[in-house]
């Protein structure tokens, strides 16, 4: 019996230790650390796949889905973008809109990774900002000997499971949630958030085309 009892503390014990190490690593990983491990999974895939990309474009929405969008803080991006506009619709509205903008960035980045054609990537040094807000910048390498294009990816720390999301990124000093915002405001209030949900709906079936 005490024989038993030992075994299943010792393999109680082996468990927990692993999962303690697993834990660690996950509360280890930095917005500079999860820019690379995205950034690396990301194109390594996009590379691996080019023969299923050109068949079929839509692909790269799977990747997507697969390698940026747990890494994407779409509710806490989404409420900035609705501003004051946020305690004027109801949480049946702001679901079917959190819902709609996830598959509408979704979208948007599997498009603009259309136009990837293994570039350098350089990733700066990460900007503290808070204890759950941090700024890491990357630079992008372009074609014909033009400028690097900067990118700085904003991160938050989910209050909820304490992952690390990004929720903003501004390129060439021009944030997506602010310019969303400017967008998207005068929909809300002139046809109200449902009307604005059926335009971003409308966007993200929109088929994804290879760059020419």
């Amino acid at each position: 019996m005490l024989k038993n009892v030992k075994y299943w503390l010792a393999k109680t014990l082996v468990i927990f230790t692993a999962l303690f190490a697993v834990q660690q690593a996950i509360a280890e990983d930095t917005p500079y650390d999860l820019t690379q491990k995205v950034s690396n999974k990301l194109f390594n895939d996009i590379k691996s796949n080019q023969h299923k990309i050109k068949q079929d474009p839509s692909y790269l929405k799977t990747i997507v889905r697969q390698d940026l969008m747990p890494y994407v803080h779409v509710k806490y991006a989404g409420s900035k973008i609705l501003g004051q506009n946020y305690q004027t619709v109801t949480q049946e509205q702001r679901d079917r809109y959190f819902a709609v903008l996830d598959k509408y960035i979704e979208q948007v980045y599997a498009q603009v990774l259309t136009m990837y054609s293994d570039q350098s990537i350089q990733i700066g040094k990460m900007k503290e900002e808070s204890g759950s807000l941090a700024i890491v910048n990357v630079k992008v390498a372009q074609p014909n000997n033009q400028p690097p294009l900067n990118v700085d990816f904003y991160w938050y720390k989910n209050s909820k499971t304490g992952q690390w999301q990004v929720y903003d990124m501004t390129a060439g000093g021009a944030s997506m949630v602010n310019t969303k915002q400017q967008e998207w405001s005068p929909i809300i209030r002139k046809q109200g958030l449902d009307a604005l949900s059926a335009q971003l709906q409308k966007a993200a079936d929109t088929p994804i085309t290879l760059s020419k």
